[in-house]
């Protein structure tokens, strides 16, 4: 009996091992592709503790439900998140006020690691090509194939990887969006966000026990604590941790040119990342600024906090396009943004989940077709949310806004200012793509 052949499946190369990548690969496996990935890190990093918290919004959620064997395992690694709340700081008279509070918030937090891990574990390790540093790409004459040059860190052995598709997946320095826009630049934003994770499973009881007495509803509240120039954001996880954010106004820190990658880079704690080098003298000036400008229970748990980290903040203004012939940008490769409406992740969880639907729907013979749509769909989202989550940082920074007479000061705000700090409506936040319908329904 004569059998058909069984027609090749497309194969697509992405470039980048965290969660953007990895949800990269998730998406575009499940919609009948091949998927190489390629991270220079040498290993996944789930048994190592880096990174910090992350707040997942519903979207995301049924996304990577829809991913997960067990959906429940998303749970049994989160907290749910279900209250908001706004406090100015009187860092001199060391004083609080709530100034809002919302009720009714569906994000869940999770460590980075861990939802990190939850996604791996549904992928195949032969996949990935770790310890490998992305080199360069081109596209063929007839524009049918792309192929990607990377090296092997170990034996400095050069491959070479031929693929239908290549996606960018590298983060905030991607090497791919570089090399597509060279001379395209990130935005400093002015300031940089110490952060930490509060192990208080280790600490003296007294920290944590100040602590729940002045932030009572820690646990299932995100708080926002919002002084003069400055604000931080503290949460629970899993596990007893804290996850603290505090942003600090600073000129943007000195870079250091890596002649390995031909690139300017920041000294990095985690590969291709906007971290800088943190000294302790550093960390001893964090100590006392904390003393000055929070109250006393904030200050003693950011200073029994270990390895805090520090990371320079970007964005860029949002990009004309962000396919060219059969190359993608997703996650902060394609719209790096300013934390303050917890979008990064959730972005390059929602990019992954559309491109792998426009990439089905379509079929590998109308791969330009799929990219249109998938850029349709998420660059009018994504640049509007890039723009307000901008704004909204330099409001609670307390920085310059164009067409503003003076900056944000919680302690001499008008109501207008501080309705649009307390009352956060991202754009778009609750339009599903009508091409995930059926993930939202189903998960």
């Amino acid at each position: 009996m004569n059998m058909k052949k069984q027609k090749q499946k497309p194969k697509a190369i992405v470039v980048g091992g965290s969660i953007a990548g990895e949800s990269c690969a998730k998406a575009l496996i499940s919609a009948g592709w091949d998927v190489v990935v390629i991270e220079k890190t040498r290993g996944p990093p789930t048994q190592n503790p880096t990174g910090a918290g992350l707040g997942l919004d519903p979207l995301a959620q049924k996304i990577v439900q829809s991913w997960l064997h067990e959906p429940e395992l998303l749970y049994n690694n989160t907290l749910p998140i279900t209250i908001t709340e706004y406090l100015a700081t009187d860092g001199e008279k060391k004083i609080s006020w709530v100034i809002g509070r919302e009720e009714g918030a569906k994000f869940l937090n999770a460590y980075w690691a861990d939802l990190h891990g939850l996604i791996y574990n549904t992928l195949p390790p032969e996949i990935f090509l770790w310890g490998h540093q992305y080199l360069s790409f081109c596209i063929s004459e007839d524009k049918l194939t792309v192929k990607v040059r990377a090296k092997d860190l170990q034996t400095a052995e050069i491959i070479e990887i031929v693929g239908d598709l290549l996606v960018g997946a590298d983060g905030i320095l991607s090497s791919i969006g570089r090399s597509i826009l060279p001379d395209f630049k990130l935005r400093y934003a002015g300031y940089c966000a110490w952060r930490g994770v509060f192990n208080f499973s280790e600490s003296n009881s007294e920290t944590i026990l100040g602590f729940r007495k002045s932030y009572p509803d820690i646990g299932k509240c995100l708080y926002i604590n919002i002084g003069s120039g400055s604000h931080i954001i503290v949460t629970e996880l899993k596990k007893e941790k804290l996850n603290w954010v505090w942003y600090v106004n600073q000129p943007e820190p000195e870079l250091k040119y890596d002649v390995t990658l031909g690139n300017k880079l920041f000294y990095s704690l985690q590969g291709n990342t906007t971290s800088v080098k943190v000294s302790s003298d550093m960390i001893e000036e964090l100590h006392q600024r904390a003393e000055q400008v929070w109250l006393p229970e904030l200050s003693r748990m950011i200073k029994e906090t270990k390895d805090p980290f520090l990371n320079a903040i970007y964005d860029r203004d949002p990009l004309e396009k962000i396919f060219w012939d059969r190359v993608v940008l997703t996650g902060d490769a394609a719209h790096p943004t300013t934390p303050h409406s917890a979008r990064s992740t959730n972005m390059a969880i929602i990019d992954a989940a559309v491109l792998g639907k426009c990439l089905e729907k379509w079929g590998p013979d109308h791969l330009y077709s799929a990219l249109e749509e998938y850029e349709s769909i998420r660059k009018p989202v994504t640049s509007a949310q890039v723009l307000y989550a901008r704004r909204l940082g330099q409001m609670k920074q307390g920085l310059s806004i164009p067409g503003r007479e003076r900056p944000f000061d919680p302690k001499t705000a008008s109501l207008e200012d501080s309705e649009f700090i307390v009352n956060i409506k991202v754009p778009l936040f609750d339009v599903v793509p009508p091409i995930l319908d059926s993930i939202f329904r189903s998960a």
